[in-house]
């Protein structure tokens, strides 16, 4: 049975579907009435005469919006429900488009390397032609550390010791200070690729960074064009918001751990399915598509076994993930990648019978590196090199506020004392 809405004084009983009456959205902006009126007032909201009645009515998701934008602006760290808001100066999100530092993130990516991004995160200014090196003795570090790992080993598995291992090979990592991070991260990024065993041993330590990793995913020569498309994937993710293993090196952050265990707490949280992993789970669908020639089979068989089907859909993203239609589209001029794209459609053409869903970036990013020959857990790897930049930022940003603020309060539930000792 529907809820009763709240009366409107002298209006209807309820607002249309979708939308909220005055005393709705003043509860769901934890505001007076009379604030909600001088939002529209200051064009923040937009409101609708009530069919009948003197009161007005509000658009359910824009209301929503402006309370999370509220929440970000009005306090550096709040609960709202299950909710944690921080407040960033980094990634804002909104109306199906995303900005860094307030510069629409694909326009960016699209004009400007992984390394100038980086750049632009981390301090608000662009180096025009930067490239991150690493010295040999931290390479060789880590390429030890990693080397020792059993061969079943993940690509998180590796970054992460490869991460510990430069760390210990760093005497000044426990300088906090801006610049030491800063130096921290132009040579932490570059000896994580570094560190990831070549496939591609011709010219695997030279060049751009984007090339330096695909000899680490690909034993096929790079094109150009497949060149392009990972350096601006890398671009695309160096940051998206708060999401889990972000919040994990905010947290590491406020406790003061030094950028490398910042990092190593992002990597250890990436290998969630819901998360990294998750276009590795688009790459095996895929294969599975193109093994059997449709979509359909595929797709049943994932919705019988009441999984999700992986690549679609984005809780940030009402409509398309700009970040899927930004490499969708460069996939375009990459040879030899038309069948996993003609398959990625299939997959979404076919779900829309029973969810619109559009495409995200995992599965663009999975159409890339099935396209490209390589592993399963190539897209993971991708994420976390791309994001060990957002991570630096987000650390650096957490590292100018008060020390131990990220840490909740826990809601016991357990049994009251006092209890009697156990036998």
């Amino acid at each position: 049975m529907t809820p009763m809405r709240d009366q409107e004084p002298g209006g209807p009983a309820a607002a249309p579907e979708g939308r909220l009456t005055t005393r709705e959205a003043a509860e769901l902006l934890g505001v007076k009435p009379e604030t909600v009126y001088a939002y529209v007032s200051r064009g923040q909201l937009g409101s609708r005469r009530a069919p009948g009645g003197r009161g007005s009515t509000f658009d359910a998701k824009e209301v929503q919006a402006l309370a999370r934008r509220n929440r970000r602006e009005t306090g550096t760290v709040q609960t709202s429900g299950q909710e944690l808001a921080v407040r960033t100066r980094i990634t804002l999100i909104e109306k199906d488009r995303y900005y860094y530092r307030g510069v629409d993130a694909v326009d960016l990516a699209s004009r400007h390397s992984y390394e100038e991004v980086a750049e632009w995160l981390w301090t608000g200014r662009l180096r025009p032609g930067v490239s991150f090196t690493a010295p040999e003795e931290s390479v060789a570090v880590a390429r030890r550390a990693v080397d020792a790992l059993p061969e079943h080993a993940g690509p998180a598995d590796r970054l992460r010791v490869a991460a510990i291992a430069a760390a210990a090979a760093d005497p000044l990592r426990f300088d906090l200070s801006e610049d030491a991070v800063l130096g921290t991260a132009r040579v932490l990024i570059p000896t994580l690729v570094a560190a990831l065993p070549p496939v591609l041993r011709e010219h695997a330590d030279r060049g751009p960074l984007a090339h330096r990793l695909w000899t680490r995913l690909s034993g096929r020569p790079a094109d150009e064009a497949s060149l392009h498309v990972l350096d601006t994937a890398l671009s695309l993710l160096v940051d998206h918001d708060l999401a889990a293993s972000t919040l994990a090196v905010r947290v590491a952050a406020s406790a003061r751990a030094h950028a490398y265990a910042a990092v190593s707490a992002g990597l250890g949280v990436i290998e969630g399915p819901l998360h990294g992993a998750a276009a590795g789970l688009a790459h095996r669908m895929l294969l599975e598509v193109l093994d059997q020639g449709s979509a359909a089979p595929v797709i049943a068989e994932e919705l019988r076994a009441g999984r999700r089907i992986p690549g679609l859909g984005h809780r940030l993203y009402p409509g398309e993930d700009p970040r899927a239609r930004a490499v969708f589209s460069l996939l375009e001029d990459v040879p030899g990648a038309a069948p996993a794209l003609a398959a990625a459609r299939d997959v979404v053409a076919t779900t829309a019978r029973h969810t619109p869903l559009h495409a995200n970036v995992d599965l663009a990013l999975a159409v890339f590196t099935v396209s490209s020959g390589m592993p399963v857990t190539a897209g993971e790897t991708v994420f976390a090199v791309a994001r060990t930049a957002g991570w630096i930022a987000h650390a650096l940003e957490e590292y100018g506020e008060r020390p131990l603020r990220m840490r909740p309060s826990g809601l016991y539930s357990g049994p009251r004392p006092p209890q009697p000792l156990p036998e």
